[in-house]
């Protein structure tokens, strides 16, 4: 992969006029038919400037996506996803593409109608350019502007069945306006647009189409992925090299190749295929994570023997004759593996290059992390890969079946990203997301942003602990009391569904906790639902909502709620000892999921550690019984994550890195990401599977915050077998850096560098070391 940036976005500050008044520029749009149905459009205008500006900043924003050009070259992908009241724009200075003279800024603008994806919201088909000042203002969208509708792109006759990530695009080059982006094209039967609204910021004015909001995340990467091995080939001879190469090769006429192509792992791009000749050739483009065998199995990743690719995802492309025809999809696709099928007709085809732009949001790992046991280091690429396929404008549950931003998986992911880049824009950007998707009963949606509403109510819980998570990681304290009232009317909701038990009683909605097989599966009509969510009084339910008082008790006594804070503590308080006296088993030593007694599971007996039901020393039993018991429901993947949270406050995480072996036997199988839940196993990419990444950084070596705003640094080593480690994690103030060696069994030898301005603690065994900022050697 080529590390450098494609585009040339030069983010600016937008002018701050522009968030509190109307706008001078209008949404425009196609002048004919509907503005909610499946549609391709290019917008145009011509503007001539005297000389190169220094500077030229503009605001972009578009319904449902954009990709704007000036003179001929992509700039600027968009918008960033929202909702219709927080619609984001874009503002970049575009002055190194402009020239004295004459220049053209053109956009190609879709709506995908009914068959966007789930997590794309819109309102109606719509495109929009404000000059940042009165110098650029000579862009903004009016009636100067010209538009045409791309009839090359058919409308789909379905929607995919296994995906929601929106349609593939099919092509039919003979209808195509090659060369509308840039100098020479002739636009003189493009049409006037139609006016709409005029550009609305955010809550300053009654009326609005789309409530404009300044983008708040970095603009995504793209760098050029050459294409993977060819694996199998029908009735043609192709080796990789001309993939690898740019190492043109000739189908010819009334010919129907087949081409299996391997990445090698997995990743999210956006193909882009060269081709000239062929008219009349129709090309398919086939993606999918894995090959499957005649029984729909994967087996293991890396072989393809009696294997297809079974997809109901693809892109088809129909030459029209032409030279060095390009055909790039509008949205990224996620595969490992992806199937080039060409039928020909009476003319032979010429493949100039396939390859690929990689896109992901841009992490940069700072982290690191490295041990005498050198199989750890594949488990922390493969997570580190993992979570960067899942996270682009949002964060997404799984890139190639959904792409949608859930609370559950987000909490995880948004500490994968704090440890290992240090970057936070993406965790404030989804707890505002998930704060805005806020139903009036006081829940928030279970995933946000989507087209659909879905509500579970667990993951609104996980809102708020996500709230406290960041509190704890970064000092920002403005933004924290924004989220505030939000926590308060989650918990409230929470507080009504308590019965005359002191427990929580029956639940509406969908009250997932797991993807956990046994009675979960089998006894309810919806998976991952514990026994007494539906009926009432289970243990798991309401010790969730106990774990977010006692956090949501700490974050409002520091911001002056003691008497709501000392509520939310009695009340948990309460909760625990009705829980304990309805569901605990004396026979069993465990608690039951509920007060029938007929169910068990890790997940009650892990929050049950979680929240302080057990005393120090029971603790330490639960853990061993949690980790021993055999006809007990089992965490999945998702849950071990607090699982690991429930050892570390037993102070038994010494055992962690003997959790590892579902994540070997996941690179065993020649995953390049972890998947979903254990074999059989839907996804094969889903970042809560990553925790791994934030756990060898805030288990084994023991970064974690001290106090508030990681203000300071507590370093408690867990490390089982491991015999030396050493790691450096990014800090808002600089790089900890841990160097640690053994020293017999009980003894450590430690080197350890904290950012100016930062004091800790090392904690080992029964041991509490002071630290100070800037390097230091310890030995114990």
């Amino acid at each position: 992969m080529n590390s450098a940036l494609l585009f040339g976005q030069q983010p600016a500050q937008v002018d701050a006029g522009l968030l509190n008044q109307k706008w001078n520029a209008h949404w425009i749009t196609y002048p004919n038919g509907s503005l909610k149905e499946y549609g391709v459009y290019h917008f145009r205008k011509t503007i001539s400037l005297k000389e190169h500006p220094k500077k030229f900043v503009i605001n972009v924003s578009g319904d449902n996506r954009y990709i704007l050009y000036v003179n001929g070259k992509e700039v600027c992908r968009g918008p960033a996803r929202g909702d219709l009241g927080h619609w984001r724009f874009e503002t970049f200075d575009i002055a190194a593409e402009l020239n004295a003279g004459t220049n053209i800024l053109a956009a190609v603008v879709w709506n995908f109608g009914e068959f966007k994806p789930l997590a794309q919201m819109s309102n109606k088909i719509g495109f929009i350019v404000q000059g940042n000042s009165d110098e650029e203002q000579i862009v903004n969208t009016a009636e100067d502007w010209k538009v045409y509708k791309n009839e090359a792109y058919v409308v789909p006759a379905k929607k995919t069945a296994r995906t929601v990530v929106g349609p593939g695009d099919e092509v039919d080059a003979s209808k195509y306006p090659y060369g509308w982006e840039g100098f020479g094209f002739n636009d003189k039967e493009w049409l006037q647009p139609r006016l709409l609204s005029r550009g609305v910021p955010y809550g300053k004015f009654e009326d609005w189409d789309w409530m404009l909001v300044s983008r708040n995340i970095p603009f995504m990467e793209h760098t050029i992925q050459r294409m993977g091995l060819v694996r199998r080939t029908e009735q043609i001879d192709v080796d990789s090299l001309h993939f690898q190469k740019k190492a043109p090769f000739r189908i010819g006429k009334y010919k129907k190749v087949k081409l299996l192509l391997d990445q090698g792992q997995l990743t999210t791009a956006y193909p882009q295929l060269l081709v000239t000749g062929g008219k009349g050739a129709r090309i398919c483009i086939g993606y999918a994570e894995a090959l499957t065998d005649g029984q729909g199995h994967k087996g293991n990743r890396n072989e393809i023997s009696g294997k297809i690719l079974d997809s109901d995802f693809y892109d088809r492309y129909n030459p029209d004759g032409g030279m060095n025809r390009s055909f790039k999809p509008l949205w990224f696709r996620t595969y490992r593996y992806l199937e080039l099928t060409v039928e020909t007709k009476e003319e032979p085809l010429v493949i100039e290059d396939f390859f690929a732009e990689f896109t992901a949001y841009p992490f940069k790992a700072l982290a690191s992390f490295k041990s005498n046991d050198t199989s750890l280091d594949q488990i922390w690429k493969t997570g580190w890969h993992t979570a960067r396929l899942c996270a682009g404008e949002t964060y997404y549950d799984c890139p190639y079946y959904e792409q949608l931003q859930y609370i559950g998986d987000t909490r995880i992911q948004a500490l994968i990203s704090l440890y290992v880049s240090g970057d936070d824009r993406l965790m404030r950007n989804a707890i505002e997301q998930f704060r805005h998707s806020q139903l009036p009963e006081g829940l928030t949606q279970s995933r946000y942003p989507s087209a659909q509403p879905q509500v579970i109510p667990p993951f609104s819980l996980y809102w708020t602990n996500m709230v406290y998570d960041y509190w704890m990681h970064r000092e920002d304290d403005q933004f924290i009391k924004a989220q505030l009232n939000g926590i308060r009317n989650v918990l409230d909701w929470y507080e009504k569904q308590i019965d005359q038990t002191g427990m929580m009683g029956g639940m509406d909605w969908w009250n997932f906790v797991d993807w956990s097989f046994g009675p979960w599966t089998d006894q309810q009509p919806i998976g991952g639902v514990p026994s007494g969510a539906i009926n009432g009084n289970s243990s798991i339910l309401t010790l969730q909502f106990v774990y977010s008082l006692q956090m949501a008790a700490e974050l409002f006594a520091a911001y002056g709620e003691k008497d709501l804070s000392a509520r939310y503590t009695a009340l948990s308080k309460k909760l625990v000892t009705a829980t304990y006296e309805r569901c605990w088993d004396k026979e069993r030593g465990l608690l039951a999921d509920s007060p029938d007694k007929n169910a068990f599971s890790q997940h009650a007996n892990i929050l049950g550690v979680l929240t302080g039901m057990f005393n120090p020393r029971s603790e330490k039993v639960m853990i061993h019984k949690i980790l021993n018991e055999k006809d007990i429901t089992e965490a999945t993947l998702y849950f071990k994550f607090y699982l690991v949270q429930a050892m570390k406050k037993a102070g038994m995480a010494d055992a962690y890195l003997e959790l590892l072996k579902p994540w070997k036997d996941m690179i065993a199988m020649g995953l390049s990401t972890f998947a979903e839940t254990p074999e059989p196993t839907r996804s094969d990419c889903h970042a809560w599977s990553a925790s791994p990444n934030y756990d060898f950084l805030a288990t084994v070596c023991g970064i974690t915050p001290g106090s508030k705003g990681f203000g300071t640094v507590n370093i408690a080593p867990q490390l089982g077998a491991l015999t030396s480690l050493s790691a450096v994690m990014p800090h808002p103030k600089g790089n900890i850096v841990v160097d640690l060696k053994r020293i017999g069994l009980q003894g450590l030898e430690a080197e350890i560098t904290l950012p100016d301005g930062i004091a800790g603690q090392l904690i080992w065994r029964d041991k509490k070391i002071k630290l100070r900022a800037g390097r230091q050697f310890l030995g114990i």
